[in-house]
């Protein structure tokens, strides 16, 4: 790479001219396509952001000034240019460089995100910071269209526009439906307005016309004229009712334009709007072809855009959104609601199937608990279908709107767990905390696809008493898919095994684990009995109970936080009820887990097999006061590397498993 190898940070960039940055800007295309093949990622979002990226650190003077990132899946220029371009093949990889901005990874990430519509709110933020501090640079926040659909985005806006604080916003459009405004009109408009001389000329006769004794009427029409003419050769009128000097929208590709129109609006006064015009997977047609199904791609081939072959089994969304079809068919009141994710939720054939009755809100979590609140009342079957991580955004409506009323919801909740390379801010790991509080609830978490399946039906053929949660990981299926619909006895457990006196209760992709986990047991004379707690709202008593009675070790595992958890509610039970055995839940302890492959971070937290063999092994020897000689698995964990011995594995009170010194 002739110009790229020589970036190590963005002073590096300002000693290129503008010609040599649209070389570097093709070299910087190769390397994303190069390494994302390997990686995946946010390929078409990155491709589109190119000479943005190049245009910004090149105007302006970061870390000093503050570049905020909205959702920030964008910044992978970003990264190469501001050091860590000799690691870019670690994006989204364990250890590696996090798929987002992240503070903790550079100066040059002043702010992390990955939710959406997130960077106006926060940059008005730095901005108030910084003239509370006596300072003066700049502070930018990027916001693509998408990210505009969100109400957090305009709250922010309006709140910036009423401070009147110097903040630059950049909306990247990569819609084509603007494509008409980028002409020659607009462009010669743009230069006018965004000339410092031109606003300083208008600031100028604005002071004159206040000497004026019918000043208010003057400046009304010259304002109107203004209005006027922007409002018909550009679309920004809201922005600039909402008190913000609007500029553009521009080509996003055109480095020359976008540095002169950039140098000239950093000394601009006040809250300033800039809307360019990008191509997502600029430069790389298949990605140009079909920026939607490459925003977020596995491996693929670089060449043809392939992506790489899949065997094995059906993801959990490829099975809810077959289900979802199903039930479509089913029944005419069944609707489907997304925020911004049909592909990501698996609604993409429901869509084409029932365009009617398929809503995709925009990233409006919010609203769409309100909608789907709407839509109950008046006899509609709606499913909301949102990513865990994201229904926390819609808390208040799961509240207020649908429980409260008593609406009859069904929540599906993709991406429940940890969901691997995303990392800390995409872990679907509160959600049973959550909405655990909630009356008016029930709460299923399916075991595999086939449960998945059935609960779904069940929703459907049977009239609901409450609104109902069901929660999935991303992740494949563990058996195989049967075409059988099994009834199932809603709001009870499953038995798996024969019982024991010492029995695991298990929720959602933790059976399987915890299925093979005894395996490993029954192998050094332990005999444990499995159930699987699909439903952990409210609990199964009746089988609860039984266990309670035939068992003096019970252990709960979920792939979730433990607090507030499905561990803590039979836990608190088997304390009211007396019970006087050994109990121990295991799950995620009170720490954000990192990004990684699933398998990975399973294995960190001690959720696979062998790590919950391992923590039930030592649990159940400790339990054993008899013994007078340290068990298999006491004797094991002395043998675990340093690195090992920093894992935190299942409940916080299991931290001392690792603590003691060697035997």
């Amino acid at each position: 790479m002739k110009y790229l190898s020589k970036i190590d940070s963005p002073v590096d960039l300002k000693k290129l001219s503008v010609e040599e940055l649209g070389e570097l800007a093709t070299e910087i295309r190769q390397e994303l396509l190069s390494a994302l093949c390997e990686t995946g990622g946010h390929l078409a979002s990155n491709l589109g952001a190119v000479e943005l990226t190049l245009a910004l650190h090149y105007v302006f003077d970061a870390p000093t000034d503050k570049i905020i990132w909205d959702v920030s899946h964008q910044t992978y220029t970003h990264k190469m240019i501001t050091g860590r371009r000799d690691r870019i093949r670690t994006l989204r990889q364990y250890h590696g460089l996090a798929g987002y901005a992240r503070q903790v990874e550079s100066e040059y990430d002043p702010y992390g995100a990955a939710h959406a519509s997130t960077s106006i709110s926060a940059s008005l933020g730095f901005a108030v910071a910084r003239d509370l501090a006596g300072q003066n640079h700049n502070v930018i926040a990027v916001i693509g269209d998408g990210a505009m659909t969100g109400g957090l985005a305009f709250e922010g806006l309006n709140n910036a526009g009423s401070l009147k604080k110097n903040l630059l916003v950049i909306l990247n459009d990569n819609t084509w439906s603007i494509s008409k405004n980028v002409g020659a009109i607009s462009k010669y408009l743009t230069n006018i307005t965004s000339d410092e001389r031109f606003n300083k000329l208008r600031d100028e006769i604005w002071e004159l016309t206040g000497r004026f004794k019918r000043r208010d009427k003057i400046r009304k029409a010259i304002s109107n004229i203004e209005d006027s003419i922007k409002g018909f050769l550009v679309p920004g009128m809201l922005f600039q009712k909402l008190g913000f000097n609007y500029f553009g929208p521009i080509d996003g590709h055109c480095l020359p334009t976008l540095i002169k129109t950039l140098e000239q609006l950093k000394n601009l006064r006040g809250p300033v709007m800039l809307h360019i015009a990008t191509v997502k997977g600029k430069g790389f047609a298949p990605a140009e072809g079909d920026a939607h199904s490459y925003h977020g791609i596995g491996k693929f081939d670089k060449v043809t855009g392939k992506a790489a072959s899949k065997s094995g089994l059906p993801a959990y969304t490829k099975v809810f959104g077959s289900t979802m079809i199903e039930l479509g068919h089913k029944d005419e009141k069944v609707v489907a609601i997304t925020a911004a994710m049909p592909a990501g939720t698996g609604l993409v054939g429901f869509a084409k199937e029932f365009p009617e009755r398929f809503f995709d809100v925009g990233i409006a979590e919010c609203h769409a608990g309100c909608f789907a609140a709407g839509l109950a009342s008046d006899g509609q079957k709606p499913y909301l279908t949102i990513y865990s991580t994201f229904l926390q955004r819609a808390y208040d409506p799961l509240i207020h709107d649908i429980t409260l009323q008593s609406q009859k919801v069904v929540i599906c909740m993709d991406r429940a767990g940890l969901v691997g390379n995303d990392g800390p801010t995409h872990h679907g790991v509160f959600d049973i905390a959550y909405l655990s509080v909630i009356p008016n609830i029930t709460f299923a978490v399916p075991k595999d696809g086939n449960e998945l399946r059935s609960m779904l039906h069940w929703t459907v053929d049977n009239k609901l008493e409450t609104s109902v949660a069901i929660r999935y990981p991303r992740d494949s299926v563990p058996t195989e898919m049967t075409t059988e619909i099994k009834q199932i006895e809603w709001g009870t457990w499953e038995t798996l095994t024969p019982a024991s006196d010492i029995t695991i209760l298990a929720c959602g992709p933790m059976v399987t684990e915890a299925l093979r986990a005894i395996d490993i047991l029954a192998e050094h004379g332990y005999n444990v009995a499995v159930v699987n707690a699909r439903f952990i709202k409210p609990l199964d008593y009746k089988t609860l109970d039984r266990v309670r009675d035939n068992s003096r070790t019970i252990f709960t595992i979920e792939e979730a936080q433990l607090r507030g958890g499905f561990g803590e509610a039979v836990g608190s039970y088997l304390l009211r009820s007396g019970w006087k055995g050994t109990f121990k839940n295991i799950g995620l302890s009170d720490r954000y887990v990192t990004h990684g492959s699933r398998a990975e971070l399973l294995d960190e937290v001690g959720l696979d097999a062998k790590g919950l063999a391992q923590t039930l092994g030592v649990a159940i020897e400790a339990s054993e006061s008899g013994k007078k000689t340290p068990g298999l698995f006491q004797k094991l964990r002395f043998r675990r590397s340093p690195e090992l011995k920093q894992k935190v594995v299942g409940a916080e009170t299991s931290r001392s498993i690792y603590t003691s010194k060697e035997g």
